[in-house]
């Protein structure tokens, strides 16, 4: 299929089914050489017809450690890495778009892979979009001279500034595609989805996308470009000390080392890529922009998984305490007045189920309530979901529902014979396992369409304003009420008296692992 955008004419792949696919499609010039840190420009127009057949390259990035069943090897890596890939639907014409943002802590993921296939849900008839965005200390560097060279007085959040870039390329041009420009929904999971949460926290990204699904997101606390705060030293000052440690006095010397060494080196210092607080991207920390009704203005899918910190442990878990006692003591020494609530719902009669389950809360399970409560507070409805899905291979591995498992099924990559990680646990190729994509895809398509998720001889999933509604994603899918009673209002406590204190952050300070919580008394300001 030959098709002409606002840029030029491209020519895509036809599938099976009559599906099309247009691989690698430039959105913005390479972010390379007097580009390095700087806002993404868009793409220039060109002549002829261009080729969309191959996935541009992954943006350049670190391996990801031994062992982690996410690792998963770009095919091509570059620094030139701004590209977008589009499947269209047959016969589309004026179709809902979906646009996704993958995984990998800000640090690592590809669009190529194939779990993000999106032919599936193209055949759904639904245009599907997946996006490349700057990574690690590409994305994510603030500095000084960085922010002295920007008119907005910024640095720092290239990354999210690629995504913009990315929903401003679908608004012009996803109607040659068949798609509507004004019926876009937002996806993604893990860092994908708290980059929609943070363009959900922009002035920025009003009117590029009108529906959200957060899958696994998390309500970070941010650093600020400028001074400290929350006990997080500011980003300028993080990226000034990452300069001396390369040795590089300007962002003249640092825009002429080398890609892959810098970002090697970057990483090997542990430099934390994290969107700032800047003013201009980022106005304010995105649990005060909730709490001021100033997010986006649309309707939500949001929720996580029940083993979330099962494949993550080295993350969220410190060495576990030897036994109940020393368990409830040092839920004491940590959780003050408050560790009576604690030890009831996560109890020393199995310690490292309750320690899972204390961290999944902590950081995906309170984000996703409070998000569903913010957007449902400011008139749009949130349906939150439950992703409790077990099958033998995880059980196996002690990784049931583990943090990204419900990929294969939205996608419909079920049965699929190549794509995977290696050591990604298979579900079963069986009738069942079919029954619950095709549920989960139909949801996720339908809300796209209209708002509302539905899926054919499945349940009605209820908003969450509706006591408390959420779906359960089991064997079926199985509508139910109050997820988790009591987990939301202890870590909103938690969370509120570290606002209140302003010493502490909320990044990954959650269960055994959080230093000790500000005392009784305390309120955000």
């Amino acid at each position: 299929m030959i098709l002409r955008t606002a840029h030029g004419t491209l020519a895509g792949l036809e599938l099976a089914g009559a599906v099309t696919v247009f691989r690698g499609i430039r959105y913005a010039q390479p972010p390379v050489g007097a580009l390095r840190w700087q806002p993404p420009v868009a793409t220039v127009p060109w002549s002829g017809v261009r080729p969309a057949l191959e996935f541009g390259p992954a943006c350049l990035q670190t391996p990801s450690p031994a062992g982690s069943l996410y690792a998963q090897q770009p095919r091509r890596m570059s620094e030139d890495c701004l590209f977008l890939n589009v499947w269209c639907p047959p016969g589309a014409a004026d179709a809902p778009v979906m646009v996704w943002l993958h995984g990998g802590a800000l640090r690592r993921g590809d669009p190529a892979s194939g779990l993000y296939d999106g032919e599936q849900l193209a055949r759904t008839g639904v245009v599907i979009v997946t996006v490349n965005y700057r990574l690690g200390v590409l994305g994510y560097l603030a500095h000084p001279q960085l922010s002295a060279e920007s008119p907005h007085a910024s640095s720092g959040n290239y990354g999210l500034l690629d995504q913009i870039e990315a929903l401003r390329w679908v608004r012009d041009n996803i109607a040659a595609f068949g798609g509507n420009p004004r019926n876009v929904t937002l996806f993604g999971e893990s860092a994908g989805a708290l980059s929609a949460i943070e363009l959900m926290s922009s002035p920025l990204g009003g009117g590029l996308f009108h529906k959200v699904i957060l899958q696994s997101g998390y309500l970070v606390s941010n650093p600020q470009l400028k001074g400290e705060s929350l006990g997080q030293p500011s980003a300028q000052s993080v990226g000034e000390r990452l300069a001396r440690h390369l040795g590089a006095a300007d962002p003249a010397a640092l825009r002429a080392i080398p890609a892959e060494p810098l970002v090697a080196a970057a990483a090997a210092a542990g430099f934390d890529p994290q969107a700032t607080i800047d003013g201009w991207v980022l106005p304010r920390q995105i649990v005060e922009c909730l709490d001021r009704g100033e997010q986006a203005a649309v309707p939500m899918i949001v929720g996580f998984n029940e083993g979330e910190v099962r494949s993550l442990r080295p993350v969220f878990l410190p060495p576990l305490p030897a036994d109940a006692a020393e368990y409830e003591s040092r839920v004491r020494g940590i959780y003050g007045d408050l560790a009576p609530r604690y030890l009831a719902r996560y109890p020393a009669t199995d310690i490292e189920e309750s320690a899972l389950a204390a961290a999944r809360d902590a950081f995906y399970g309170w984000s996703a309530e409070r998000l569903a409560r913010a957007q449902t507070r400011l008139g749009f409805p949130a349906y939150l979901y439950y992703f409790a899905h077990r099958y033998p291979a995880q059980a196996a591995r002690r990784l049931e529902a583990f943090h990204a498992s419900e990929l294969p099924y939205e996608f419909g990559r079920i049965g699929a014979p190549d794509g995977w990680p290696e050591l990604w646990p298979r579900p079963p190729d069986d009738p069942g396992e079919r029954a619950l994509s095709a549920a989960m895809m139909s949801y996720f398509t339908s809300f796209a369409r209209d708002g509302v998720p539905a899926a054919p001889a499945a349940p009605i999933w209820r908003p969450y304003r509706s006591e408390r509604a959420f779906m359960e994603f089991g064997a079926v899918p199985r509508p139910a009420q109050r997820l988790l009673p009591g987990m939301f209002e202890l870590h909103e406590e938690v969370i509120a008296r570290r606002r209140a204190a302003g010493t502490q952050h909320w990044y990954v300070n959650v269960g055994l692992a959080s230093p000790p919580v500000p005392h009784a008394g305390l309120r955000p300001p």
